[in-house]
């Protein structure tokens, strides 16, 4: 069901995502990356075991060949390596270069920094989680 609120909070949620990707273009360009590069980049917690492929698949929501090109950069700039994964020898897995930590961090504090989101308080921001985790569990 439509409702004006629920096309209200699509709308802004796009507008953040779209003035958020805005501020942090110069950042990217720095490391000739775009925001589909930036955003599987992001997409490995270098604090969790590397994900494999079908796993980024799910994060990024594409397909196979899309995340092997965004790979394919992603390697050609050092910042990821294929491994095999320890758990299923049939499947690879992407870990962090040392390079793509320090670019992944970097990447990460400017959107952080440039989200519009930034402007909300901590009580806000908590608030905006919980509601925002709701609507995460309903995949």
């Amino acid at each position: 069901m439509t409702t004006p609120e629920l096309t209200a909070v699509v709308a802004a949620t796009h507008d953040i995502w779209m003035r958020t990707s805005d501020q942090i273009e110069k950042a990217l360009a720095q490391h000739q990356m775009t925001a589909a590069t930036f955003q599987a980049l992001w997409a490995i917690d270098p604090d969790e075991p590397p994900p494999s492929m079908k796993v980024m698949t799910e994060r990024l929501y594409c397909n196979a060949p899309n995340l092997t090109f965004i790979t394919n950069q992603l390697a050609g700039r050092g910042l990821v390596e294929r491994v095999v994964d320890p758990n299923d020898r049939r499947s690879r897995v992407l870990v962090l270069t040392a390079k793509g930590r320090e670019v992944r961090e970097e990447l990460v504090h400017v959107a952080l920094e440039k989200t519009p989101l930034a402007a909300l308080t901590s009580s806000e921001l908590r608030q905006l989680m919980a509601l925002l985790g709701r609507v995460a569990e309903r995949r």
